[in-house]
């Protein structure tokens, strides 16, 4: 049976996207913050905050760089990946990525070319939060798993 390596997260850019072109190939790169709020067993409100290092390639890295700024609230579909390699002083290092492959901002008014841009093209929406939820838990889209 084939795996399923799917990733989602709604979070906010730490920076704006890292550009490199490699042999004409466009690679950005971004940390986006989730966080996640509970309270203790004292009642106390704790929130959680993780960091992810997103990448995204081509035709997405191309419009990451032209609409996504730091502070942006977005949403994210993707799978893991793991990279290691070693450096040049010969220590390893291992690194968990997102590859993206769908974004959508989440953040309304960022400014008017994101406005102009999502008005002309269907490809970035700006969907409320409960409708995204409402869209993946729908279990009538889900059919006969095999669990």
């Amino acid at each position: 049976m084939a795996g399923v390596n799917k990733v989602i997260l709604i979070g906010n850019l730490g920076k704006d996207p890292d550009i490199i072109v490699f042999d004409g190939v466009k690679k950005a790169t971004f940390p986006l913050a989730t966080t996640e709020t509970y309270k203790n067993k004292d009642g106390q409100k704790i929130e959680q905050t993780e960091w992810h290092n997103v990448v995204c390639w081509r035709g997405l890295a191309d419009v990451a760089e032209k609409f996504l700024k730091k502070g942006m609230q977005v949403f994210i579909e993707g799978k893991l990946r793991n990279r290691q390699w070693e450096d040049k002083e010969g220590n390893k290092k291992h690194s968990v990525e997102i590859v993206s492959d769908n974004f959508m901002i989440l953040t309304r008014n960022q400014n008017s070319q994101t406005d102009q841009f999502q008005n002309n093209n269907n490809s970035i929406t700006e969907p409320t939060l409960a409708n995204i939820i409402n869209e993946f838990s729908d279990t009538d889209t889900l059919g006969d798993l095999p669990f």
